[in-house]
């Protein structure tokens, strides 16, 4: 397939946006958390990436205008009613999707989950951007490793209360918390994913904690409304902000000193590692089982566990060295 153009296709309510395409190339819906996120554009990316090395391939990248599973349902039945071959979905909600899903797999979709992973029974296959233990270990430590050397108060801001990877990070983050003694996590707050929401729980934080050390956010937008609250009220040098986010919306954090470092992998490649996952189980070129291996092109290949699940990649840091080199990629 050649890829000329990017259309726009007639579907106001759930937001799709297709790729030009022959009649029979495969499309593949990447379902995203919310639209006009900067992450998942830049995973769709990726997704146009994977299209054009395999050529017969449509995409078709969607998802609701809030980050509410009730949305993502639409979506998803509105894909099923469009016959498509497969949906690579980031979900906002483990369980609530399940039921649609399941419909959807019943009617010859091929189903993968990733970044945010659906319940074993909504899906064939999840990929994790990375390992669910290494990015728990990871954020904590980008916090730790700017405390003072007897450790110091730390929060987390978080998406939404269902948001099935932000869960995971904290719980494996907070297994490893013995390893750094006097780092004290005083609570969780909740910006669900929306830039005012996120900016009010941060401001919250720090007026309720006036000797807080450091915000941790395991969410792109958290990340970015939080470094912005710091520099607001005036904490640049006090209050530390790290996380999960981009380096072209981090650059601005970076260079303030609201953040000393942050981590993420590359959106692009997961996009393009999901797409390639999706062909090649809705193809048959691999089955979904415990123990498969799945190419997934450029990146390499994974090897499903236990639960269907595999990892991409390991987490990256940014901090003032490379920020530079990557604030305008993604």
């Amino acid at each position: 397939m050649k890829l000329t153009k990017l259309l726009t296709t007639v579907a106001v309510a759930t937001g799709l946006f297709a790729q030009s395409a022959a009649a029979d190339d495969m499309r593949i819906a990447i379902v995203v958390k919310a639209l006009g996120i900067g992450f998942f554009e830049a995973a769709a990316k990726g997704a146009e990436e994977a299209a054009q090395e395999l050529g017969d391939v449509e995409i078709i990248y969607t998802g609701p205008t809030d980050t509410t599973a009730e949305g993502q349902i639409e979506v998803i039945n509105s894909l099923i009613a469009q016959r498509v071959d497969a949906i690579a979905i980031s979900a906002n909600d483990t369980d609530a999707l399940v039921p649609t899903l399941k419909k959807a797999m019943q009617r010859g979709i091929t189903v993968v989950s990733w970044d945010s992973g659906v319940a074993p029974d909504g899906r064939m296959a999840h990929l994790n951007p990375s390992s669910n233990e290494l990015i728990g270990n990871m954020i904590i430590k980008l916090a730790a490793d700017e405390l003072p050397a007897d450790g110091g108060k730390v929060a987390v801001l978080s998406a939404t209360t269902t948001s099935t990877n932000q869960n995971i990070w904290i719980e494996e983050m907070t297994k490893v918390l013995p390893n750094y003694p006097g780092v004290e996590v005083i609570g969780t707050v909740y910006g669900d994913d929306l830039a005012d929401k996120s900016y009010r729980e941060a401001q919250g934080l720090m007026q309720s904690n006036p000797d807080l050390n450091a915000i941790i956010a395991p969410t792109s937008v958290g990340i970015v409304a939080a470094a912005q609250a710091v520099v607001d009220a005036g904490k640049v040098g006090q209050v530390n902000v790290t996380g999960l986010g981009l380096p072209s919306e981090m650059a601005g954090a970076i260079e303030s000193g609201a953040s000393k470092s942050f981590a993420i992998w590359n959106p692009i490649d997961l996009g393009y590692s999901a797409t390639m996952m999706a062909y090649h189980l809705a193809k048959g070129d691999a089955t979904a089982e415990p123990g498969a291996e799945i190419s997934i092109g450029r990146m390499g290949e994974v090897t499903l566990d236990d639960t269907n699940s595999a990892a991409m990649a390991d987490p990256f840091v940014y901090d003032e060295t490379n920020i530079d080199d990557f604030k305008s990629i993604f």
